[in-house]
């Protein structure tokens, strides 16, 4: 299968670390490797550093959409989706979610493809737990978007 960041450039990278623990690795792609809110494509290659369960996953976004005040009844069919969609993640796993220009969203496990949302509020909504202002872990957004390094 073809590189689907082949054409895209790094913006930033950062890692999670929680504690004691390693949780993940990130690394935000553009076209031009400049972030701009909501332009898209955009792509975010999260490199897990432990096993994370997929039904744990899925509640984290869950409660950072809730943090972001995302509506719930718009989020709901996409936690249903990603439920069904994403597996249990092992240390070394790679998940990957790209947003192409029409705001669509295609993920990938290990550079495999797993399924797509097409729904041009997704894609955004689920970037903002990394990239809005208000993110759980500022220093990691600003990591990301190039602004610190």
């Amino acid at each position: 299968m073809a590189d689907p960041l082949i054409d895209f450039k790094k913006v930033g990278e950062a890692k999670l670390e929680i504690l004691f623990w390693d949780v993940y690795k990130s690394e935000l792609y553009t076209l031009d490797g400049v972030y701009q809110q909501d332009v898209f494509p955009q792509a975010l290659k999260v490199h897990y550093l432990r096993n994370i369960k997929a039904k744990d996953l899925v509640e984290r976004t869950e409660e950072e959409w809730q943090k972001l005040g995302v509506n719930s009844q718009i989020s709901a069919p996409w936690i249903k989706q990603l439920s069904t969609m994403w597996p249990n993640i092992k240390k070394g796993d790679e998940l990957l979610i790209l947003v192409n220009k029409s705001g669509d969203s295609d993920f990938y496990f290990n550079q495999q493809s797993i399924g797509a949302i097409k729904d041009s509020e997704f894609g955004s909504s689920f970037l903002r737990i990394w990239l809005d202002e208000k993110s759980s872990y500022p220093d990691l957004q600003k990591q990301l978007i190039g602004e610190k390094k």
